[in-house]
């Protein structure tokens, strides 16, 4: 019977076969993805322990005193749910919620309107461009607070430059408050106040997604003889569409988490009639001093930012498939 003589094996071999394991992977191999697991793994804990400590943390804290009454000063007591209730009971929250959501709308359509606009214009470049985009710009340097400061500087019937030139052109007559007189004089300057600071912020993503867009589809659509309001409809905003959702999300949460514009110019009135839901917050948590309250607020605002913000990107996303 014909007997079969293998080949002698190597020391290459004999290695190889030692530090093989099953599924075909080298020792080394295993060993160097290991090598890598723990290299992630050490980047990527100084960012979980920062989002632990300075979100996770705060949020489990917030959602646990919104299950207390819990004063600044003194041991806390279990009352669940009557923070919760108590914020449907609430004249002043109801009141707050109504014209929060009020702003909202006014705001958003303002800002993207006037963002989208500034972009359309100075997308092209030509002369005077840069000059302009760098003057729209120019706002975001100066801080939302000292900015609020210096509209309430200018707005003040007393040593404000606006008023006085109103009384000159014969607009109004006497001392007229800007930015307390009336309701609606009160919003008028808050939104102007926002419109200044941030319309250049949202300008520039918008203009960013612009210039991404190809120029040979305009060609394109030239060529087959659409118009430039079927240019815009059919081609911009479509093409535009991730560079819309990212600048309605800053928009929609910046105006339901507005505080510093209301707080610094108008104090939330004439009585009470801009005051917003984090003003009320505020005002529960270091004017009543009842932090409980305080957090169930927080946490229903919180809910209700985590829904709108879904539906938004929601609907956003099923008109780009």
């Amino acid at each position: 019977m014909p007997t079969t003589v293998l080949p002698p094996s190597t020391g290459a071999d004999r290695r190889a076969a030692t530090t093989a394991r099953p599924g075909g992977r080298s020792r080394r191999g295993w060993s160097r993805s290991r090598r890598q697991a723990l290299t992630g793994l050490a980047y990527a804990t100084p960012t979980a322990l920062v989002v632990g400590m300075f979100f996770l943390v705060p949020l489990v804290l917030v959602g646990w005193m919104s299950l207390h009454r819990w004063p600044l000063l003194g041991a806390p007591t279990r009352n669940a749910p009557d923070n919760y209730t108590a914020v449907a009971d609430d004249e002043l929250v109801r009141s707050a919620a109504w014209f929060t959501l009020r702003y909202t709308l006014i705001m958003t359509v303002l800002l993207f309107a006037v963002a989208l606009g500034l972009a359309l214009l100075l997308q092209q470049r030509r002369r005077g461009v840069g000059f302009l985009r760098a003057a729209v710009v120019l706002p975001m340097a100066v801080g939302f607070a000292s900015a609020s400061l210096l509209f309430l500087g200018l707005l003040s019937d007393e040593i404000g430059p606006v008023t006085d030139l109103l009384r000159w052109l014969g607009l109004v007559e006497g001392h007229v408050s800007l930015t307390s007189g009336s309701a609606g004089s009160a919003l008028g300057s808050t939104v102007l106040l926002v419109l200044w600071r941030f319309a250049g912020f949202n300008m520039l993503i918008l203009l960013t997604g612009l210039q991404a867009i190809p120029l040979e589809v305009y060609e394109a659509a030239r060529l087959d003889g659409a118009s430039r309001w079927q240019t815009f409809r059919r081609i911009t905003l479509p093409l535009l569409r991730p560079s819309v959702a990212l600048v309605l999300t800053l928009m929609v949460t910046g105006s339901l988490l507005a505080f510093d514009q209301f707080w610094i110019l108008t104090r939330g009135g004439p009585d009470n009639s801009t005051t917003s839901l984090v003003m009320v917050i505020y005002r529960e948590a270091f004017v009543r001093l009842d932090l409980g309250s305080a957090a169930g607020i927080s946490v229903v605002l919180l809910v209700v930012l985590l829904v709108v913000n879904v539906v938004q990107l929601g609907a956003l996303r099923r008109r780009s498939q």
